[in-house]
């Protein structure tokens, strides 16, 4: 007990920041006595014996006191080291590739990669489904048309993809027509037959070469469509024969579904 004493005793003499009133006296007497061990001895356990007797013979007067210890960030502070210590009391550290925790590290790397591999699929997904059309964008990528109810050289104007599409039913005079014509001497030099599916049905894009105007079907020094913007004229195969315009009349993508039905697109 005297040894518990002795150490707590000391313990709060070396500390630098907690000095009670009590032992103060003896502890200016021990310091300035550098060359008397014999009576700082003496000192010492005089205080402890006063100490013992104020405070009785209860069992916390030896137990050790958790708040005289230096505080960690104090002790640091006052003795700066470039050594780094773990405070191993509370937790149980284990060595890198323990056996006992394989089991764990295995689960938690194979997650991780599952969890990422998930993200890359979900985004690859995002990016491709973001470049391809819409359903709108896809029921207007084509276009259906009953040709039943056009009547031979009338032209039916309709609508494809935001353009004007020319639907023009030609007569035996105007295939013969349209066959007629040198190509040499075309500005840019197409056969009708290069044009045209079926020679009874003529289908283009309504949209005039030069600056993008529409022309006026059935009108022109040729029998075709004129462009009153500019002044192109094209025949009865869409082809320019006078104007500005540098090149025909686009021919769209189409096919035949039936004898009277029409596949725009």
């Amino acid at each position: 007990m005297l040894r518990a004493g002795s150490r707590r005793l000391a313990a709060s003499l070396t500390s630098p920041w907690r000095q009670t009133s009590v032992i103060s006296p003896h502890i200016t007497q021990i310091s300035d006595d550098h060359h008397n061990t014999a009576a700082a001895d003496y000192d010492v356990r005089s205080i402890y014996r006063s100490n013992l007797i104020s405070r009785g013979f209860a069992s916390n007067s030896i137990t050790p006191n958790f708040e005289d210890r230096v505080p960690p960030t104090m002790a640091a502070i006052t003795n700066p080291t470039s050594k780094i210590v773990y405070d191993e009391y509370n937790h149980e550290r284990y060595p890198p590739g323990d056996p006992s925790k394989r089991a764990f590290a295995y689960f938690v790397l194979t997650g991780g990669r599952f969890v990422y591999a998930s993200l890359i699929r979900l985004l690859v997904l995002k990016f491709v489904l973001s470049m391809s059309a819409s359903k709108d964008v896809l029921a207007l990528a084509s276009l259906e048309v009953d040709l039943a109810s056009i009547e031979p050289g009338t032209t039916v104007t309709v609508k494809w993809r935001g353009k004007p599409v020319f639907i023009r039913r030609r007569t035996d005079d105007d295939v013969k027509l349209a066959n007629s014509v040198d190509v040499a001497s075309l500005r840019d030099p197409q056969e009708d037959a290069a044009r045209v599916k079926n020679p009874e049905w003529l289908i283009v894009v309504g949209v005039c070469t030069h600056l993008g105007c529409i022309p006026l079907p059935n009108a022109g020094d040729f029998g075709g469509w004129f462009c009153p913007c500019h002044g192109s004229h094209y025949d009865i195969s869409g082809r320019i024969r006078k104007g500005p315009a540098p090149y025909n009349l686009e021919v769209p993508t189409y096919s035949f579904l039936e004898d009277n039905k029409l596949l725009i697109g």
